[in-house]
């Protein structure tokens, strides 16, 4: 019995990194979705289910799917609906139409967006010509009402007008002629902040309608959405919710970045894609690496933050390096994690920063307690009356304008409510910066002289 030679595919090193960085990053910019969501196994099932009733069986339905931003809502839902437009007789008839709060700020330009999601209009201004084709007739009026294979409508005046045509246009023939609408509404909440919250009532009241098969399905990161909505929408609301709140363990989300940093199976490059998917499971048992991912996952959980680092180690990748090392993580978490408010202290004149360090030793006096500009610039002027021999003395005008330059920085906030009648030198501030970043600004600062150093690291001045 003879044995088949399987011919393996062998590609130069630059080409197979290229592909990497390719896949890699469509995973990471969520161009390419995951298999199936991680930690959302639950939410994933009910939600399938209750939308594949709408697709399959005409039955309306409206879902709120809650989380803060970077949850997985919107992958959760791409997910769902590519599974359910795999499945020929469903591509067929469902119509999705996506509406986002911060693009239709309006019912009208929302009603608009609609109807050209359904192709059923070509909009000039506040005039709506509408054509229906054959073909959506099908789909939302008896044939019985169409005399020829296209014809049109014409509307113009109030948004009401415009409105009631398309919920007609839903509501025309029963179930059996009627394609399923799945309305999607990111940033659910900034809907209800519309008039009347007109587009929210049709919407939520033909869903509950015999006559049009659609489901509402609402995105927002607001706990507190159901209390925006008015009274008559929230009663033909249905009250589902899906909350996605990460509960995601630690060896969960290390398993997370393992599946994200993998080659999938169909990579040309058979040896390549062996080697890299071994490295990855050895980067992800390096110690350094637990560590540094440790840390990522106790300040955030969610899949954005997780794909900027990520993004940022392969981005180190090249063909003269092509592996991801745990130092090339530990840099890219460094680049993630940077503070932006020391960052600012490195921009800083040398009076500025000396004006923080006398706020930070008189947070340390009054514990935490409010001072005002004539405390710190007295706390300035013993410094350098005792201890700076490098520092000149400015004027008090120049001090005062550096101390209005960190307020324009928002380094100090101002805690008097009325500023009317109390002088400048006088309105109480707070110091929005802890010690940590003082120090740490210190040490990067270039050329900070050494008189200055040691006061601010002295306990009192």
């Amino acid at each position: 019995m003879s044995k088949r030679k399987v011919k393996e595919t062998h590609m130069p090193v630059g080409e197979c990194i290229s592909m990497v960085q390719m896949i890699l990053r469509e995973r990471f910019c969520h161009q390419r979705l995951p298999e199936k969501p991680v930690g959302m196994e639950s939410q994933h099932k009910h939600l399938l289910e209750l939308l594949r009733r709408t697709a399959v069986h005409g039955e309306s339905n409206s879902v709120l799917i809650v989380g803060p931003r970077g949850s997985g809502k919107t992958m959760l839902l791409n997910c769902i609906l590519r599974e359910l437009l795999e499945v020929k007789d469903i591509n067929k008839n469902v119509l999705p139409v996506h509406l986002n709060g911060l693009l239709q700020t309006d019912d009208r330009i929302a009603l608009k967006e609609i109807t050209r999601q359904l192709n059923l209009e070509n909009v000039v201004g506040d005039k709506v010509f509408v054509s229906v084709y054959r073909s959506y007739a099908v789909c939302f009026v008896p044939l019985q009402f169409i005399a020829c294979s296209l014809f049109y409508c014409y509307f113009q005046g109030s948004f009401a007008e415009n409105l009631a045509f398309l919920l007609e246009a839903l509501k025309k023939g029963d179930r059996s002629s009627s394609r399923p609408v799945l309305f999607i509404l990111d940033e659910f909440d900034l809907f209800a902040h519309h008039k009347n919250q007109t587009l929210l009532y049709n919407l939520l009241d033909v869903s509950q309608s015999a006559q049009a098969p659609i489901a509402v399905i609402g995105l927002t990161c607001r706990l507190d959405v159901l209390e925006l909505l008015e009274k008559r929408v929230k009663s033909r609301f249905s009250h589902r919710q899906i909350h996605l709140l990460s509960s995601l363990s630690f060896i969960q989300y290390l398993d997370n970045v393992r599946s994200q940093l993998s080659l999938p199976q169909d990579f040309p490059d058979t040896k390549f894609h062996d080697e890299w998917n071994d490295g990855i499971k050895t980067l992800c048992e390096d110690q350094l690496v637990v560590d540094v991912l440790q840390r990522h996952y106790n300040s955030s959980k969610d899949f954005h933050s997780l794909h900027l680092l990520l993004m940022l180690a392969l981005s180190r990748v090249s063909a003269s390096k092509p592996a991801i090392k745990p130092t090339d993580l530990l840099e890219a978490s460094r680049v993630c994690m940077v503070d932006s408010k020391a960052n600012i202290l490195h921009g800083l004149s040398i009076l500025e920063l000396c004006l923080i360090i006398a706020m930070k030793h008189l947070n340390d006096i009054y514990e935490g307690e409010p001072f005002n500009f004539q405390m710190v610039h007295n706390e300035f002027k013993k410094f350098l009356q005792r201890k700076s021999h490098s520092i000149h003395n400015f004027d008090k005008p120049v001090v005062i304008k550096a101390f209005e330059h960190l307020q324009q920085l928002e380094l100090i906030k101002s805690m008097d409510s009325s500023t009317a009648k109390i002088q400048k030198e006088y309105q109480l501030v707070k110091l929005m910066l802890d010690h940590s970043q003082i120090t740490e600004a210190l040490q990067k600062y270039p050329q900070c002289p050494t008189d200055v150093k040691q006061w601010a690291m002295s306990a009192f001045c």
